[in-house]
Order: C-alpha cells, then sequence, then structure tokens
C-alpha cells in the first residue's frame, strides 16, 4: 500500500478512536453507495454524524479541513440521503471534519470541525450560480 493511502488509513483509526472518547457510537466506517462514501458515520445525542477525515503529513500545504471541496460536500450530502433511506431513519444529520496533521513525534494533531457545512449553505450557492445561469439564457432567448 502507497504511503499516503497509510497515512489515511491511519488516520481514520486514530479519528475513530478521538470520537469514541468523546462518546460517539460509531455506526458505520467507509460505507459506500455507489460513488459515493463516507468515512465515518457515528451518532451522538439525536443526531446522525457524517464525518470526513482529512489526514495529512504536514500542514506546509494548508490545513487538512481546507482540502474539503464544495464537490465533496455534495457528495457526502447525497450519501447521508442514501444512507437515511436505506437504513429507513428519520434523523436530524449533521456534517463534521475531522482534520488530522501528522506531528514530529509520530502522534497526531486533530482539529474537530463539528458543524463544519450544512446541507441548506452548500445547495444555496449552487442554486443561486444555476439561477442566475438559467435567467441568462432566457434572457438572451429570442421569442
Amino acid at each position: 500500500m502507497a504511503a499516503h493511502n497509510e497515512l489515511g488509513k491511519t488516520g481514520e483509526e486514530v479519528a475513530k478512536q478521538f470520537l469514541i472518547d468523546k462518546g460517539y457510537k460509531i455506526l458505520e466506517t467507509n460505507w459506500k453507495s455507489g460513488k459515493y462514501e463516507i468515512d465515518i458515520i457515528a451518532q451522538k445525542y439525536d443526531f446522525l454524524s457524517i464525518i470526513e477525515v482529512k489526514t495529512r503529513s504536514t500542514d506546509y500545504f494548508g490545513f487538512p479541513e481546507k482540502f474539503l471541496t464544495p464537490k465533496q460536500m455534495q457528495r457526502l450530502i447525497y450519501a447521508a440521503h442514501n444512507y437515511t433511506e436505506q437504513k429507513n431513519l428519520d434523523i436530524g444529520i449533521r456534517y463534521e471534519c475531522l482534520a488530522l496533521t501528522k506531528q514530529n513525534d509520530g502522534g497526531f494533531h486533530v482539529e474537530h470541525l463539528e458543524e463544519a457545512f450544512d446541507s441548506y449553505t452548500v445547495f444555496e450557492l449552487q442554486k443561486n450560480y444555476a439561477g442566475s445561469t438559467y435567467k441568462m439564457s432566457v434572457r438572451n432567448r429570442k421569442w
């Protein structure tokens, strides 16, 4: 296995233990639905936590959580929807990010963003963009 894959796998194990220590119940890891994947699905209190784990060997190129793109957010939202449909769950969802950076001593620095993003914000941005494109195409159309 490539070094970056090993780092990612180790990061996910550290993340799981971190969440357990904070009182989360791990429901699934590396859950897949078609082309979508959720690193960790957990529960704490009365909502579902959809958790993306970002692990980096250094923060030289930026902090790990900054590598969570809008497209990845959309994929997580779709995957979470598929999960709740498949499991027939009617539960609130919180999207979280665990950002791990490897330290010189071999350990990890962990940043836990408990409310990394929400589905409304991600899709509202997309809707506004699509809406302006639609208005422009209608405006330029000859009737």
